[in-house]
């Protein structure tokens, strides 16, 4: 009888090793090496695949046809620019988020939508059959081409797809799913990685685009090795507060469009709603004349979005300053309170400061910066700022304001909100067609701006 080969696996990173370590050397954690039995390459479960693959023969890049395969519109036009413009076939997306947030309830609405012109095998390893027509009766989801199938094992998942072959298949959720010819534990990184490598297969071979649900740890990476990321088409995080209505779904991988697009919904008891427009969302519960507030434009992916900046500045209780950021870049912070410091004659040092992006929504662009300096500037002098005033800009190390691009669309958003002033960078200013409902300001220091602002 032939000797059982085994090793220790990183169920963080994947890492591999012939005997037990304490920690990780790859990522360094702390009791994460679990022993899993080795397979050979010939009694791997995707070997059948690589085998009776048949070949075909190399096209020229010329051949290949877009009109053939075009890209599938959702009736979400939030998911469609997210996805880059619509879906592709044979694509490969997996989704991830907290417990709870909504990606069930997306995918569900999204199969029922497709469902209408196209084949939908659903495949839940968390629920039953029932389970799932109570959820999908709620949601008013009901099409004879939608297909139910409550399966954790791969092999099944795999005759099902090919006995009803679907334009479109939902696994919900990868963490769920087993191959059984592995002697792992379901959930292990082994059986993620060989369950996406055979959902990839799948996908690429019989040109079935498939979502993958993926749960999240507690530092909000998608649990299973980082391969996984790496293996599939696009990814896409679901996030959101618990106890707020409003979701936004982002693109932090896509090989078939941007990756700083946005998608925002509300939740509601009928399931998910899109919100067309966002910037008048997280604007409308601004209190008139407040301090430390301002509003800045900031662009995610092809879409500005005015956001409302808080700042509260406090003389500190204790020998350090503290530093407290929600939705904001730490370091992005201290570098403006810095130059604040030192070109605008400002005493932050004995200060405590605490920065909010007003909404959940998550700012990290350089565009920002002017807002933010004259929020902190309103909180340090208990000024109120115009609450007609929007500002745009980069802000440099020795006081200036620096371009930033899609000025045009950004300065728009501003003034179909309703909003007077304008705050642009100076070398913004010229070579596009200014709105004339929105006077455009340029200015080309800080000190400048808090001049127009302030007064002083």
């Amino acid at each position: 009888m032939a000797k059982i080969k085994t090793q220790y696996v990183c169920q963080k990173c994947g890492y591999s090793s012939s005997r037990y370590l304490g920690k990780c050397p790859n990522c360094g954690s702390w009791n994460s090496l679990v022993e899993e039995v080795q397979q050979s390459a010939a009694s791997k479960p995707g070997a059948w695949l690589a085998n009776s693959a048949k070949y075909q023969r190399p096209q020229l890049i010329s051949e290949v046809s877009l009109q053939q395969n075009p890209r599938i519109q959702t009736a979400s036009p939030e998911l469609n620019r997210v996805l880059g413009g619509g879906i592709v076939p044979g694509s490969l997306v997996l989704i991830g988020g907290d417990p709870g947030i909504g990606k069930s309830t997306l995918l569900m609405q999204v199969s029922g939508q497709l469902a209408s012109s196209k084949k939908v095998l659903y495949v839940s390893g968390e629920e039953s059959a029932l389970q799932i027509k109570l959820r999908a009766k709620r949601l008013a989801v009901s099409h004879d081409q939608f297909y139910l199938y409550p399966e954790t094992n791969m092999q099944l998942i795999k005759k099902a797809a090919v006995d009803v072959r679907p334009d479109f298949m939902v696994i919900d959720s990868v963490q769920t799913m087993q191959e059984p010819d592995m002697q792992t534990a379901v959930g292990s990184v082994s059986q993620i990685r060989e369950v996406t490598a055979e959902l990839m297969q799948l996908a690429k071979s019989q040109g079935i685009t498939i979502f993958i649900v993926g749960h999240v740890t507690k530092g909000g990476a998608i649990a299973g090795p980082k391969i996984l990321e790496h293996m599939v088409d696009t990814v896409l995080y679901f996030e959101g507060d618990l106890h707020h209505a409003y979701r936004i779904l982002r693109a932090v991988k896509n090989r078939f469009g941007s990756t700083n697009e946005i998608g925002i919904f509300e939740m509601k008891e009928n399931g998910l709603q899109e919100v067309l427009n966002p910037s008048e969302i997280f604007l409308e519960e601004r209190l008139k004349g407040a301090t430390g507030s301002a509003v800045v434009a900031s662009l995610e992916g092809t879409r500005p979005i005015l956001v409302e900046v808080q700042s509260l500045v406090t003389p500190t209780a204790f020998g350090n300053a503290k530093r407290t950021t929600t939705g904001l870049d730490h370091n992005r912070v201290s570098l403006i309170m810095a130059v604040l410091e030192k070109r605008a004659g400002l005493l932050l040092q004995n200060q405590d400061a605490y920065f909010k992006a007003a909404g959940g929504v998550k700012l990290d662009e350089p565009a920002i910066d002017l807002g933010l300096a004259v929020s902190i500037v309103s909180s340090y002098r208990d000024q109120e700022t115009q609450a007609s005033d929007c500002f745009i800009g980069e802000l440099g190390l020795t006081g200036e304001i620096r371009r930033v691009n899609r000025i045009d669309s950004r300065v728009a958003e501003a003034a179909k909100l309703g909003f007077k002033r304008v705050f642009i960078p100076k070398n913004n200013f010229g070579g596009w067609q200014l709105p004339t409902e929105i006077k455009v300001i340029p200015v080309v220091t800080l000190n400048q701006v808090l001049k127009l602002v302030f007064g002083k």
